[in-house]
């Protein structure tokens, strides 16, 4: 039941407010053939995407959750005492038709979406909430699964069925179980405003990415651009009707791609600061009521359960524990990375000097002077590096070949399946011994119905109690070339496919009974401790010279510019630490304000500065990676736990010197990892996964080593 709990308090990000009359009979009626109301008959269950449209998802939400309430009402009645089978494992085997439609719909919200379904999205949002409050608030039902938690100790099961009535017991507790009628009444409203309010901000997001692409008159404002990139923007203006113009699309990120190779310092300004207002210069994509009122709810439903603020209450289950821990690690990074940060952009400034230019650096100069800085440095541009990552060569020949390497799983490629847009690529991937191990999609060119960013999601997800095997995806937001080019990816960009296929590989190898514990379904500040540690393959001597390659000559990358991606990889870390410690510190601000410190709308901006002047980010030429009208990670399920990457990276540093030290890129280390942990989803205490993988509590020195911050 898990999955459908979380679709409902998580991915509402993704939907806003309507309300409709329609009764699942109406519905039913005006569609008679519905692809979601049985399993689907596909490979694995993959979904049939060539069936599905879009007036069939309202009808099988609808269908799905009277379904579920029906099973709920079974297990709740029942007349026989509650025991683990009958209320339990019962509720995990309910809800698979609301399952398979939400995966469905809440991916192709993300990656594919269109303005209908985001009519829907704004529809099912409160319904789904409201759905979830009427099983996690049922008290006949509470009382059953509260009887199976007091006797558990008797009952004689296993340690992944003991956890899973614990988790149980605990999920009903903190959605509002002991709360009085009078205060689950105000619960109930809160979660539905709140899943209102999250689904308008999300929407926002997207269309004004869309809605702020820069537009420039002509072609020597992108100076410095690839001819390829701006034919793109020369087909991006003419696909809006701009004829004659260029088109840079945003991405969701502060920072821009595209600032790093511009030359023309005013078409930077432009971008950088379109970016950097988004959701804050007013108008109907505005985020800063939203987001203000969002605090605001959050910060009275966590005492409303009895916890100081929204913080506070979403930390208690994470491996951070409470804010106070977060709080500190972040406070002892911070100083570090600044002065790292300092002294990058002193010589960023000796730098625009050098040039005999007399302004001071500004944030849209970073980039762009950063490479400057490199090629001096190192005797390196970038853009060198682009020819040797054609995308699917890199997938391929990197990401695959080292998966490979390390775990003996191999990839077939599938063409009988349906997919939802033409970009689409299905992999079956299998076992060494040739078992089947699941299902693989990759989703790699951005266009305007996908969001921004990098993501991985399951459509089936692996459980031995459902006997399914995974379907799980990659989403990434490389441009797409024009016809018969090749689709040439940074070296930020390759670094990110081997990150989300961490979080692939996470699903992919899971080994569970019950489907609550599958996969990803670890804490948030753990869940990209595997991802970050398949980064580290993307730059291992070996598994770099069987991927960059160059597209046109075919020949390897020279072991000279190999050697200079290497000695790279400490420099402007001050920058990149800085950002991200930014925008978790203004995570952290906003979800442990007291009531009656929560700023209003038309102060959100300033008390973003002075939060960031408090914590001693002064250096006003690195802005947060995300601003908070357009951070989408604390609208969703990273709300209070942006930390999560930094606290995982300390996991990851610490995995990565265990790798090193016992031989790298060899079957018998991966075969460890994947057993003792990759296995294993959330069926045992995450840090103690790390504990049985590398046989000693996680060490913070690696990381500081990483990143120069000793």
């Amino acid at each position: 039941m898990k999955s459908v709990l979380i679709y409902s308090f998580t991915f509402l990000i993704l939907g806003c407010t309507m309300s409709t009359n329609n009764s699942i009979t109406e519905t039913n009626n005006k569609n008679s053939f519905n692809p979601f109301f049985e399993k689907s008959k596909l490979y694995m269950g993959f979904p049939p995407f060539d069936l599905i449209k879009n007036e069939h998802y309202l009808p099988a939400f609808l269908m799905g959750m009277s379904k579920q309430l029906d099973e709920i009402d079974l297990i709740t009645n029942n007349k026989e005492g509650p025991t683990f089978d009958n209320t339990i494992v019962a509720m995990e085997m309910s809800g698979e038709l609301l399952g398979r439609v939400a995966a469905v719909f809440f991916a192709l919200t993300s990656a594919n979406t269109n303005d209908e379904m985001e009519k829907i999205r704004a529809e099912i949002a409160p319904k789904l909430s409201a759905h979830s409050d009427k099983i996690l608030l049922n008290p006949k039902l509470f009382k059953r699964v509260e009887e199976v938690y007091t006797n558990r100790e008797s009952i004689g099961l296993n340690g992944e069925s003991m956890l899973l009535i614990e988790r149980y017991y605990i999920d009903f507790v903190r959605s509002g179980s002991k709360l009085s009628i009078k205060e689950k009444d105000r619960l109930k409203s809160i979660n539905g405003e709140i899943s209102v309010l999250q689904t308008q901000f999300s929407q926002n997001v997207l269309k004004e990415v869309n809605a702020s692409a820069v537009i420039f008159d002509s072609r020597k404002d992108l100076d410095g651009l690839s001819n390829t990139a701006i034919e793109s923007a020369a087909n991006e203006a003419s696909s809006r009707g701009l004829n004659g113009k260029y088109v840079i699309a945003l991405k969701n990120t502060s920072g821009q791609p595209s600032l790093s190779s511009l030359k023309n310092r005013s078409s930077r300004e432009k971008i950088h600061k379109a970016s950097l207002s988004r959701g804050s210069r007013g108008g109907e994509f505005d985020n800063r009521e939203i987001l203000v009122n969002i605090i605001k709810l959050r910060s009275e439903k966590a005492r409303l359960m009895g916890y100081n603020n929204h913080a506070a209450y979403t930390l208690e289950t994470q491996t951070a524990q409470n804010p106070q821990n977060v709080n500190k690690r972040l406070s002892s990074l911070s100083p570090k990375a600044l002065a790292n940060a300092k002294k990058e952009a002193s010589d960023l400034q000796k730098m625009i000097e050098s040039e005999g230019s007399s302004f001071e650096l500004e944030s849209w100069d970073w980039d762009f002077y950063t490479e400057k800085v490199r090629t001096e440095r190192y005797n390196f541009d970038a853009n060198q590096l682009k020819p040797f990552f054609e995308m699917n060569n890199v997938l391929q020949n990197g990401v695959f070949f080292a998966a490979t390497k390390l775990f003996g799983i191999t990839f077939k490629e599938r063409f009988d399946l349906p997919t939802y847009h033409e970009d689409i690529r299905v992999f079956e991937v299998f076992n060494e011994n040739g078992t089947v191990l699941g299902l693989f999609l990759f989703d790699g060119y951005a266009r305007p119905t996908k969001r921004g960013g990098a993501w991985m999601n399951a459509y089936v997800s692996q459980s031995k109690l459902k006997n399914n095997l995974p379907i799980v995806a990659n989403h990434q937001n490389v441009v797409k070339p024009p016809k018969g080019e090749p689709a040439l990816m940074s070296f930020d960009e390759v670094i990110t496919m081997f990150h989300e296929f961490g979080h692939a590989l996470h699903g992919l190898f899971s080994d569970v009974y019950y489907p609550y514990f599958a996969g990803t379904s670890v804490p948030r500040d753990f869940v990209e401790y595997p991802s970050q540690v398949n980064e580290m393959w993307a730059i291992w001597p070996s598994v770099l010279k069987n991927y960059a390659i160059h597209y046109e000559s075919g020949e390897k990358m020279p072991k000279e510019l190999l050697d200079k991606v290497l000695a790279t990889q400490k420099f402007n870390q001050g920058f990149s630490t800085t950002e991200y410690l930014a925008s978790s510190i203004l995570d952290q601000a906003l979800h442990q304000l007291e009531p009656n410190e929560i700023p209003d709308a038309e102060s959100l901006i300033g008390f973003e500065k002075n939060t960031l002047i408090n914590a001693g980010i002064t250096l006003e030429a690195i802005p947060p990676r995300y601003r908070s009208t357009y951070f989408s990670h604390i609208i969703g399920g990273y709300s209070a736990g942006y930390y999560s990457y930094i606290w995982s990276e300390v996991l990851d540093a610490d995995t990565v010197e265990w790798f090193k030290i016992n031989g790298g890129l060899k079957r018998e280390n991966g075969d460890r990892f994947r057993s003792l942990l990759l296995s294993k989803g959330g069926s045992k205490d995450a840090i103690q996964l790390f504990i049985d993988f590398k046989g000693s509590e996680p060490n913070i020195q690696p990381l500081l080593d990483r990143k120069g911050l000793n």
